[in-house]
């Protein structure tokens, strides 16, 4: 059986199941799908391919999008039911766009958007505490609002953010497999917490986005979006989205970095040319994000965590089109008293230092808006062993979109990480590893279906403990 075969069979037993809430006969359901037009097709301008502009919408071109369906041809009962749903609910949210109100508000600079996530995981195998083997919930939603201010005040290059979430939780966590590297359940990190304000910042840039200043309540995780890129500290195009890509946080973060929770600060990211850029960042080391920020970054202990980051932005040619990468170095430095593993007193001014990397490899088709290839990533971290856990880690992995054929917009993906932890932190292996493998099904465009596996051997660097598998299917919609 080939690759693509067990996946595509993977993925229609799953997809049955949501095929059942849809059912109707595949003739029926393909009458309900509209044919294509031809002459509004041919209505389309030809894009002139010579020019930068047209290149970009030369997806356009009718000569461009591939060959046109054949109604007589045999027809897949599990690509029908997506194609009914492509057609039924083929909106990019399910309000439509705030029930088209949200591109009135885009006229005047302001948009809002809200997504949901809930996840459900068990630990069908192993770890420390065998006796939460049954099933758990989580969610969290996120309520994101944008205000550009070059629109609403002709500030040219202004623009303010604000990021409301809330969750609720009887997740898995490290206490029930006993993990020392990762979070199984990086999405909801908290437990029952019904509304915050995470972030809340103003962002300006300056020559032509050339430089960009975030301030106020910031998140260091969060990163400057460009082009091409989410370009900041830590970034990886392939693995950092907890709502969307790997469950487990080894998988989505480095562990080494002590970032601090959301709080005061300052960000800064400069982009001189395509190629290269720096990237520097402070903020509140003492940080909670259920709270202003100024109870923690001006009283008693003024500690702030900092951050350094440059790297390139290489795009690769190839016979199918750009391939986009990021080749990234960074510091960090924490001047917090932090208690020495080994007992003899506290230490300061705690430093370290990563690596990330992610690379497209190879592109399907050369339409410049089709995302349909395969990716990898890896990340390195080293952190002082006197008072940090985990002296060394890194991981390394692969995503491909629209590997099953007809589920162009799907993600399969795997990767693997590594923590080498030290024995004066209590643990009497050196060694913990984790696997995770994933599928994120796009049954409509406002709602992903995620199932998820994770393996992990010898969780909790301990001696005696079975290795852990940890089942999971994730949920997101947009609104």
């Amino acid at each position: 059986m080939t690759k693509t075969t067990l996946l595509t069979t993977i993925a229609a037993l799953l997809l049955a199941v949501a095929g059942t809430c849809f059912a109707a006969d595949d003739d029926a359901v393909v009458a309900d799908v509209p044919a294509a037009d031809d002459a509004v097709v041919a209505d389309v301008p030809a894009a002139d391919a010579s020019t930068p502009a047209a290149a970009e919408d030369s997806f356009l071109d009718p000569d461009l999008t591939g060959p046109a369906d054949d109604e007589d041809a045999d027809v897949d009962p599990f690509e029908s039911t997506f194609r009914y749903l492509k057609a039924k609910y083929g909106t990019e949210t399910l309000t439509d766009d705030w029930f088209g109100y949200g591109e009135k508000l885009g006229d005047y600079g302001v948009e809002v958007s809200l997504a949901f996530t809930q996840m459900w995981q068990i630990n069908a195998r192993g770890g420390l505490a065998t006796h939460r083997h049954s099933g758990r919930w989580a969610a969290n939603y996120d309520l994101y609002a944008e205000f550009d201010l070059e629109k609403i005040l002709s500030l040219k290059g202004g623009l303010m953010y604000v990021l409301v979430e809330g969750s609720w939780s009887n997740r898995l966590d490290r206490t029930s497999i006993g993990s020392a590297v990762g979070n199984i359940n990086n999405n909801t990190t908290g437990g029952e917490e019904a509304i915050y304000v995470s972030e809340l910042w103003y962002q300006q840039s300056f020559f032509n986005n050339m430089v960009n200043v975030r301030l106020g309540k910031v998140d260091l995780t969060s990163g400057f979006e460009t082009q091409q890129f989410s370009l900041g500290f830590d970034q990886n195009a392939f693995a950092f989205d907890e709502t969307s890509q790997f469950m487990n946080s080894a998988l989505n973060t480095n562990p080494t970095i002590p970032f601090p929770n959301q709080g005061l600060g300052v960000m800064v990211l400069f982009r001189p040319t395509k190629l290269f850029f720096v990237a520097a960042g402070v903020a509140d080391a003492q940080g909670d994000q259920r709270e202003t920020g100024f109870n923690t970054a001006f009283h008693d202990e003024d500690y702030f965590f900092a951050i350094f980051e440059t790297g390139l932005t290489p795009v690769i040619d190839s016979a199918n089109g750009l391939m986009p990468g990021a080749y990234r170095v960074g510091f960090w430095y924490d001047p917090q008293d932090k208690p020495r593993l080994n007992g003899s007193g506290a230490k300061h001014d705690d430093m370290g230092f990563y690596l990330s990397f992610d690379q497209v490899v190879f592109k399907e088709n050369v339409y410049l808006k089709d995302e349909q290839g395969l990716g990898v990533f890896a990340r390195y971290g080293f952190a002082d062993s006197d008072v940090n856990a985990i002296k060394c880690f890194w991981s390394a992995g692969a995503q491909y979109e629209g590997l099953v054929p007809t589920r162009d917009e799907d993600v399969f993906a795997f990767a693997f990480a590594q923590g080498k932890v030290d024995s004066d932190a209590g643990y009497n292996k050196e060694l913990e590893t984790i696997m995770e493998i994933y599928y994120n099904a796009q049954l409509t465009p406002w709602f992903n279906l995620t199932p998820s596996m994770q393996y992990i051997w010898d969780p909790g660097a301990v001696h005696g403990v079975g290795d852990a598998i940890v089942l999971g299917v994730r949920m997101q919609m947009f609104f």
